[in-house]
């Protein structure tokens, strides 16, 4: 039985925007499987553009290497889809479109294995002043529904950075 198809709804988008309003804080995206869906959510909501840079849809290896300057070298120790590709991949959106703070998604949404991963099998990565971290994930579903489990994990992502943030700051009375 499959699951059923994750939702976000525009007001957990608007809460990160407000986060990120709050920090002057911009965010841009670098994605594989999810196909530009995390950046149409973050541009879902009325002011967007006040915090959403943009955003890379890198499906093939290739846009990884030469527009998010991923090295080709990580490419061929880790393969595209490993933690290593997904902080490269945000470190490259971060950098590249000069953005704070940058998710990145890459992994197998199937539906058929890839490179000896099972389907399910996704990295994302945030970027950011506090560095570069990445998780990974095995979800289940349709493609559909692999992508949106995988945009729903990457927004969480920041939303927990953003909030760690915020309680760091108020903790030295900022």
């Amino acid at each position: 039985m499959e699951s059923a198809p994750v939702q976000v709804g525009t007001s957990q988008v608007a809460d990160l925007h407000r986060l990120l309003r709050a920090r002057a804080a911009t965010v841009a995206t670098a994605e594989s499987l999810t196909g530009g869906r995390l950046a149409s959510l973050l541009t879902a909501v009325s002011g967007a553009s006040a915090v959403y840079l943009g955003g890379v849809v890198s499906y093939a290896t290739r846009v990884k290497v030469d527009l998010l300057g991923v090295e080709q070298a990580l490419v061929d120790s880790f393969g595209v889809i490993s933690a290593e590709c997904a902080r490269a991949m945000a470190d490259g959106a971060r950098a590249r479109l000069g953005a704070d703070y940058a998710l990145s998604t890459t992994g197998v949404a199937g539906p058929q294995t890839q490179d000896g991963h099972p389907v399910g099998t996704v990295f994302i990565a945030l970027s950011g002043p506090a560095g570069t971290s990445a998780q990974r994930l095995a979800l289940t579903g349709d493609r559909l529904q692999i992508a949106e489990g995988a945009c729903l994990a990457a927004l969480s992502l920041l939303r927990a950075e953003l909030t760690d943030v915020g309680a760091d700051r108020c903790s030295r009375g900022e």
